[in-house]
């Protein structure tokens, strides 16, 4: 039982020592520029989607695109192009 109680210290011992040895190179100084979350974030941005911009119609183009629309739908009385939607 003796023996069993120094293998399991042995076994401890070794899992610390092991421990320590990776954790000896890591450093815990905060005086760099960046963290990792400064570097995600710079990411995100320089990523980000940017929509087009889409030109501005007048109240008349507007008009008369629906109406263009209206008489597209209305004429499509032998339901051809059924996909395009404009078939009731």
């Amino acid at each position: 039982m003796v023996k069993r109680e120094n293998e399991d210290e042995d076994e401890v011992n070794l899992i610390n020592a092991e421990f320590e040895s990776m954790v000896e190179g890591l450093s815990l100084d905060e005086s760099t520029p960046n963290t990792y979350l400064d570097e995600l974030e710079q990411f995100e941005k320089v990523n980000q989607f940017t929509p087009p911009t889409i030109p501005k119609k007048s109240i008349m183009q507007e008009l008369r695109e629906a109406q263009r629309a209206f008489l597209k739908w209305v004429r499509n009385s032998n339901n051809q192009n059924p996909e395009d939607g404009a078939s009731v």
